[in-house]
């Protein structure tokens, strides 16, 4: 197979499909492979009016069709599949190749993995990508770790593929050597635990205390998206209290099940700043409440509990009530992110990042 690839994806579940796609949008071959051959074919066959992509269905054909250096991007499961794949790889390559980790691999595993392929003098890079399955395909954040060398290679495709500033700077920089890249999207992550559950947090007070409805508060949240709480978060949350579910008719949020779960990053952030003496007390929080939720049945219990119920308060009063959970909210936020800052601070000269 003759090598006309710039970039390889391997791992081709709608992450790595969508991220695929994305550098081929955006004019570069791009070779394509999967465990099971349909996924790879399916994605040629969908997808391949939307730019130059090379399928490969052996690791062998995959790195021949790979330009030198080779950059081998990574998009499986965390953990052990990561470390069979790149043993699977990293045999084929060659010094100077790169072996790029875009999924969320613990920074710790992304160190150990930049260590022992850098002996074998393969550069590992682990990237943290951000914004979803959407942001994949049309934009996403991206947190790359690992040599200045590497990155020099990668960076022309890492900016062109990512999301834009509102000043139009590509939402991509070389974090620093070994795990900082996902060390950084770790906290990243910790940090929107925290986000979600003071979101979350708002919405109870204003529909438990104001007595507003899903759709008011739905209507509440689209005016702070227009002021300083302006984020996706906002916006995603007054579309999902604004919708009604189809089969009953009620609002959605009142028929969805009452359980959250985590893939773990929030957790990792709390772990790793205990071992780093940061207090995250916010970003802790917000984890616990995640862990709590998955307790539906004590907290179905509890609810027949004695207490106190509000009166819901009177629409002057509401609205002044609304306007200090939105500056409590806002207050949060920041101190959320400086809990995360700090982490990443200590995080960084713990282990010489220098981010």
């Amino acid at each position: 197979m003759d090598a006309t690839a710039q970039i390889g994806v391997t791992g081709l579940a709608v992450m790595g499909r969508n991220l695929a796609r994305n550098l081929a949008r955006n004019g570069f071959t791009v070779a394509v492979h999967n465990r099971s051959e349909a996924r790879t074919r399916d994605l040629v066959d969908g997808f391949g009016d939307e730019g130059s992509f090379v399928p490969a269905y052996s690791a062998e054909d995959f790195v021949a069709s790979l330009e030198r250096p080779r950059r081998l991007v990574v998009m499986v499961k965390a953990g052990g599949p990561t470390d069979a794949v790149i043993e699977e790889f990293a045999p084929l390559l060659e010094e100077g190749d790169i072996i790029v980790d875009g999924g969320n691999a613990h920074f710790l595993d992304t160190r150990r993995r930049e260590a022992e392929l850098r002996e074998r003098g393969i550069h590992f890079v682990g990237a943290g990508v951000s914004g979803g399955e959407e942001g994949a395909l049309n934009g996403p954040s991206i947190m790359p770790g690992g040599s200045a060398e590497s990155y020099r290679s990668l960076a022309p495709m890492l900016e062109r593929i990512a999301a834009r500033a509102p000043d139009g700077t590509a939402c991509v920089s070389h974090v620093g050597p070994d795990g900082a890249g996902h060390f950084v999207k770790m906290v990243h992550n910790g940090i929107e635990y925290a986000d979600m559950q003071l979101i979350a947090e708002a919405y109870q007070l204003l529909r438990s205390v104001a007595g507003y409805s899903p759709e008011r508060i739905a209507e509440t949240f689209r005016s702070w998206n227009t002021g300083r709480l302006d984020s996706y978060l906002i916006e995603i949350t007054a579309e999902v209290l604004a919708h009604r579910d189809g089969a009953t008719g009620e609002p959605f949020v009142d028929v969805v099940q009452d359980r959250a779960e985590q893939k773990g990053t929030g957790r990792w952030t709390v772990q790793t700043a205990l071992d780093l003496g940061v207090p995250v007390p916010g970003i802790a929080e917000a984890v616990f409440a995640r862990s709590l939720s998955g307790g539906a049945e004590l907290r179905e219990a509890s609810r027949a509990l004695p207490g106190p119920v509000p009166e819901p308060l009177g629409e002057e009063e509401a609205a002044r009530f609304a306007d200090r959970v939105e500056q409590a909210l806002y207050a949060s936020k920041l101190v959320s992110y400086t809990q995360g800052f700090l982490q990443i601070t200590a995080g960084s000269a713990e282990y010489g990042w220098d981010v």
